[in-house]
């Protein structure tokens, strides 16, 4: 009898110590969990130091970790007021609620007077842009002439001369932005942001030198949404200049995406310039296509050279999604009114001081592309994959 009574006695007391155990581990574990939460909402603070952005984003993280519900609005009590961190809007808007944030913007004229909501009787679908000189204003005016109403048509002029262009009607609806000797690209980059052009389905930046005669920009339209094109341009009809073969017209077919190059000019079929390319002088973009390249502008690179080897980062497939419409078609005049503007340097008369220009800026974007690439993947442990055009794009 003592002996089982012991025997279990025992079996309680090891029991019990299994238990404190247990229980040891548990409280362990959960005060090392809560510990660990601190410490990263400690470096949150670090990391944000507005006060009430801090306290939002832990009140949010907190949150997540007991399992509350949370909005994507955060209020945060700060000195007896409520304050907004809305981590969902774009950076710095964070303080509004998400409800009158207007993110995008467009390019339509508004009246001064009457009701917002009444303010346009048609809403374009697409955008034009020329850059333009006062030299080449019969030809831009032909030009604009192509485009319908479903258009918005914005100058850019290098010149700064405008009131000179209200000779013609369409003018006084149109979008006029001056600075003196810039390119296209220039302004491009800095008024073409995709968050402004956004609600166009296309956007064409233009050059103000082209022949127009065969061209209507309806129907342009229609035959790039049949073929799913991307990034497009109309082909160019020869004229005596020197064209890439791949922006050459060919007149049994309404589109071609690809084509053949001189002996050694293309490793493979589809890479530019046998295919996935075009030139920067006519070219046309979608929405989609426009919001990466735009990125792909350099700031300081101001005359696009390098652009036309690249695009075709921005479409998946790129063969299947960058084409030429030989239906509808142009003439590159080659008229060097820009050239023009430039100045004489070294000798060099103004117009070829621009062309060197040109090619130191198209080795400078290869080079920063190249380096960028090779950066990415090595920080992936990865080698860059070997390009298979003669230009490196």
């Amino acid at each position: 009898m003592g002996t089982k009574g012991n025997n279990g006695r025992s079996a309680a007391r090891n029991l019990n110590a299994t238990m404190r155990i247990i229980v040891t581990l548990i409280t362990g574990t959960v005060f090392g969990f809560f510990v660990g939460v601190s410490f990263i909402m400690l470096a949150m603070t670090k990391q944000f130091p507005s006060s009430f952005a801090t306290q939002a984003l832990i009140q949010d993280a907190w949150s997540s970790v007991m399992g509350l519900n949370t909005s994507i609005t955060n209020q945060v009590q700060l000195n007896g007021t409520t304050k907004i961190w809305a981590i969902t809007n774009p950076r710095g808007a964070e303080r509004l609620p998400p409800g009158i944030v207007a993110s995008e913007s467009d390019l339509y004229l508004r009246r001064l007077v009457g009701k917002p909501s009444e303010d346009l009787t048609i809403r374009p679908k697409y955008l034009v842009t020329f850059t333009v000189g006062i030299k080449q204003k019969s030809n831009v005016d032909a030009a604009v002439k192509k485009f319908s109403e479903n258009f918005t048509i914005l100058l850019f002029h290098y010149d700064g001369r405008t009131t000179e262009w209200d000779e013609f009607e369409w003018s006084k609806r149109a979008i006029h932005v001056s600075a003196q000797k810039q390119t296209k690209w220039w302004y491009a980059k800095r008024f073409l942001h995709p968050d402004i052009v956004a609600q166009y389905d296309y956007i064409f930046i233009w050059d103000e030198d082209l022949g127009v005669e065969n061209f209507n920009a309806e129907e342009y339209i229609r035959l790039v949404k049949k073929h799913g094109l991307e990034i497009s341009q109309p082909a160019l009809q020869q004229n005596g200049k020197l064209i890439w073969q791949m922006t050459r017209r060919r007149d049994d077919r309404e589109v071609h995406k690809e084509t053949e190059e001189k002996v050694g000019y293309c490793a493979e079929p589809h890479v530019p310039p046998c295919a996935a390319f075009l030139e920067i002088m006519a070219p046309v973009f979608s929405r989609n296509a426009w919001r990466c390249v735009w990125y792909m502008i350099q700031n300081d690179l101001v005359h696009g050279w390098g652009l036309d080897f690249s695009m075709r980062r921005c479409v998946e497939p790129a063969h299947e999604k960058m084409g030429v419409v030989d239906a509808q078609w142009v003439v590159h005049q080659s008229v060097p009114s820009l050239g023009d503007q430039g100045e004489a340097q070294n000798g060099t008369t103004a117009w070829r001081a621009v062309r060197l220009r040109c090619r130191q800026e198209w080795t400078t974007f290869h080079n920063r592309l190249k380096s960028a690439e090779k950066r990415y993947y090595n920080s992936l442990g990865m080698d860059p994959p070997v390009s298979k055009s003669r230009y490196y794009g």
